[in-house]
């Protein structure tokens, strides 16, 4: 258990630091190697420690920037990798985000992240019978 508190605290100065626009402490959160990546919403894959870096300095510099709260974390752990699956809040819209660490020294750095709108499931009838339909 003190394992996952630890990567349960790292996943909270991450958003934490999204939430301040703090850069400094964004980019520590991150390996320091270009084996990182990141799909932010609505964007394609990036990876490389420059470009990740990059785009949270694009985003957290924004005044524009949205607001963000992480709901729900579960962590799973495999050695020394780990992610953790959760809610994201962004200006009151629920998405799906995974953070993946992985043990550095004696701290767990972001190699990965991503977040994406999750579905609405809705329910209508069919052939008298409910059915759920994604989209």
């Amino acid at each position: 258990m003190a394992k996952d508190s630890k990567i349960i605290a790292a996943n909270a100065a991450f958003y934490a630091a999204f939430s301040t626009g703090d850069f400094d402490g964004m980019e520590r959160m991150w390996a320091d190697d270009d084996g990182i990546s990141c799909i932010h919403p609505g964007w394609p894959a990036i990876i490389g420690r420059a470009t990740v870096i990059g785009s949270w300095r694009d985003i957290l510099q924004n005044p524009e920037r949205p607001q963000i709260v992480c709901a729900e974390p579960q962590v799973i752990v495999d050695g020394d990798s780990a992610r953790v699956l959760c809610i994201e809040i962004v200006d009151g819209t629920a998405l799906a985000a995974a953070n993946h660490f992985r043990r550095v020294g004696d701290e767990w750095r972001l190699v990965h992240h991503q977040s994406s709108p999750i579905a609405q499931i809705v329910e209508q009838a069919e052939d008298d019978r409910a059915s759920h339909r994604v989209h």
